[in-house]
């Protein structure tokens, strides 16, 4: 088995850089739903993805990018694994991730403490247009399984909310 660090990284950059195809303002780096690159032999690469949610429709469309990425940068032997455990949680999203998110019109999830302490209790959720925390619930969901549809009270604009799992 052949293992090239070096190469390993700039295959999981070229991995990671692939846009996140329900919200294409992300990366899958960003959304934090690739998990490893691994270089099995000459030409041969496997590449692990948790999906947000179990049966989540973008996983062969995240799959189908990344290989192409791939197979364009000389790997003709990509193989794209669906890994369930760990879950993917919405702290896996990057900081970054969470800001473009906000930039893009989507209240972000909040974020946990990475500490392992306390989780500060915050029971609304901010709007991405006015920045009031007065907002309310429209539907469940929104556009895919992963958002909820609110409105702001002050401003009146809806907006999808990135929800907490």
């Amino acid at each position: 088995m052949v293992t090239d660090t070096r190469l390993e990284a700039e295959l999981r950059d070229l991995a990671g850089s692939v846009p996140d195809p329900e919200l294409p303002v992300l990366t899958l780096a960003e959304l934090g739903v690739l998990r490893d690159v691994h270089v099995d032999g000459p030409g041969r690469v496997t590449v692990r993805l948790t999906p947000t949610y179990t049966g989540c429709p973008a996983i062969e469309a995240m799959s189908a990018d990344i290989e192409r990425v791939l197979h364009d940068h000389g790997f003709p032997d990509v193989s794209v694994v669906t890994v369930l455990a760990p879950a993917w949680s919405t702290d896996d999203i990057s900081a970054e991730g969470r800001r473009k998110l906000a930039e893009f019109g989507i209240a972000p999830p909040r974020a946990h403490g990475a500490d392992g302490g306390p989780v500060p209790l915050t029971l609304s959720v901010r709007c991405p247009h006015c920045g009031s925390t007065d907002t309310e619930l429209l539907s469940r969901f929104s556009s895919t399984a992963c958002k909820a549809l609110r409105r702001c009270v002050a401003c009146r604009e809806p907006f999808d909310h990135f929800k907490e799992l």
